[in-house]
């Protein structure tokens, strides 16, 4: 009876088959994996899962945890109880059919059915076994006789002549069936004792499994309450972001704008100042060159090795220019144009001393116009301190003039020029320096020499060339 019970409880509740592959869900309930593989299959896609037994709800596909414990029950069991049909063994006594046999009689060496079990000896000698047991378990392989004995000091089954001949003498022996039902008893109450630790490890897992849903469901809803938390601050801090930039941009456009403005203005101012500047400087009678006798500059190939003399910054290759003159100060002077190829470092570097240049000259109140060899002088004192220099590029010309009431004029020359022309002036009052460049009349009078290119409009330019020479 407790045999058929237990058969009951280690059967899938699917297939009803006794299987070592058991599984558990989280509800206790065990089944075979192959059997409850299939039910899920077939639950997938419908929102949930649940146990084909209880009809508990999973949110989630169950995990499948193997019932290690109830598959040793299942393996032990099945090695005491085999199954009679996979066996085949019939009862000797019905010829004319196949029926099952359901004992076998040691003895007789005759497989019994139930109706042919009824009428079967019940004598002791008999021994009845299950049918699928092997006869040759059941004979002894010494004396080939039935093992009818079961010797408990060696554990071992031993027929008649094993207890009175053998080595079995005067050992403590028990009838094989006793000694059957015995172990059968012990089997059975370990069964049991197997069972409720099994039942009580269900139920703690269960109660485990029970805790850990609880605290899974805790952690679910702090994480939900989190996650909002945060999605909620993220979403405020995206908004002040945007806010204070949106703010930033709008300060610093206005700010921008502010000292676009300033700037703007300011520079319309610089610009006003600017063309004063230029309208003064046109207008100021401070544009000097001095002769010093010893100069800290660098040597240049624009330096005049010897002669004291200068060259405007600015050269000219066309249109009409002129110049205006002081010469107060000085009684040795030169003024006139000249090429910027003019020899710097030989003997006749005077402006008008060569043929690149062209000059009025005056020394010891003599006045005379020079080009290379070519010497004039003029036969008149000229009584005004100031000249006027006049180039006409494109026809050739360079006139001088006195500007004395009224103006007189005093030479013009006449060339092909082939290079453009620099204003050059050399004074020397009596003193010699060793190197003068057209660097102090460069920088002093400041590109103050240019003249416009249109007919009628000039710049007026007056060097005033001082008695007195810094040293």
């Amino acid at each position: 009876m407790a045999s058929a019970d237990l058969s009951q409880e280690l059967k899938c509740l699917l297939c009803l088959n006794i299987d070592t592959d058991s599984v558990i869900l989280r509800c206790g309930h065990n089944f075979c994996r192959g059997c409850i593989d299939r039910v899920l299959d077939t639950q997938e896609g419908s929102g949930g899962y649940s146990c084909p037994e209880c009809r508990e709800q999973f949110m989630k596909r169950p995990t499948l945890q193997r019932n290690i414990a109830l598959r040793k029950i299942a393996e032990s069991f099945l090695s005491t109880q085999p199954d009679q049909e996979e066996a085949g063994v019939f009862c000797t006594y019905c010829i004319h059919s196949a029926v099952p046999a359901v004992m076998s009689c040691l003895r007789c060496d005759a497989s019994l059915c139930d109706n042919h079990l009824r009428v079967h000896s019940k004598a002791p000698q008999h021994v009845l076994c299950d049918p699928n047991t092997s006869l040759e378990n059941r004979i002894c392989s010494i004396h080939k006789h039935i093992l009818e004995y079961y010797c408990t000091e060696d554990a071992a089954c031993i027929c008649v002549y094993c207890r009175l001949d053998g080595e079995h003498r005067g050992h403590q022996v028990e009838m094989l069936d006793e000694a059957s039902e015995k172990k059968k008893k012990k089997m059975t109450n370990d069964l049991q004792k197997l069972m409720a630790e099994t039942e009580e490890a269900e139920k703690r897992v269960q109660s485990l499994e029970k805790r850990r849903r609880k605290a899974q469901e805790t952690a679910d809803g702090e994480t939900e309450q989190v996650t909002a938390l945060i999605r909620d601050l993220r979403r405020r801090l995206d908004d002040l972001e945007q806010r204070v930039l949106s703010d930033i941009t709008r300060q610093a456009q206005q700010v921008s704008q502010w000292y676009s403005d300033v700037i703007q203005q300011l520079e319309i101012k610089k610009e006003e100042l600017s063309r004063k500047m230029r309208h003064i400087e046109e207008l100021y009678d401070r544009k000097t060159a001095s002769r010093a006798d010893s100069q800290n500059r660098p040597e240049t190939p624009e330096r005049f090795q010897y002669s004291p003399q200068v060259l405007s910054s600015q050269r000219f290759s066309s249109g009409r220019h002129y110049w205006e003159v002081d010469v107060g100060g000085s009684d040795h002077w030169s003024v006139g144009m000249c090429y910027p190829t003019v020899d710097r470092r030989g003997g006749k570097f005077d402006v008008g001393s060569n043929n690149k240049s062209w000059c009025l000259e005056m020394w010891g109140n003599k006045y005379s116009v020079k080009h290379g060899k070519d010497t004039i002088q003029l036969p008149d004192k000229i009584s005004s301190k100031r000249v006027r220099i006049c180039l006409d590029y494109e026809a050739g010309e360079i006139s001088f003039y006195a500007l004395c009431y009224p103006i007189r004029h005093l030479h013009t020359f006449t060339a092909y020029f082939i290079e453009p022309l620099h204003a050059g002036l050399c004074f020397q009052s009596g003193f010699h320096s060793n190197h003068f460049t057209e660097t102090p009349f460069t920088k002093e009078a400041n590109a103050l020499l240019t003249a416009k290119s249109e007919v009628h409009h000039f710049i007026i330019i007056l060097l005033n060339l001082p008695s007195v020479f810094d040293t």
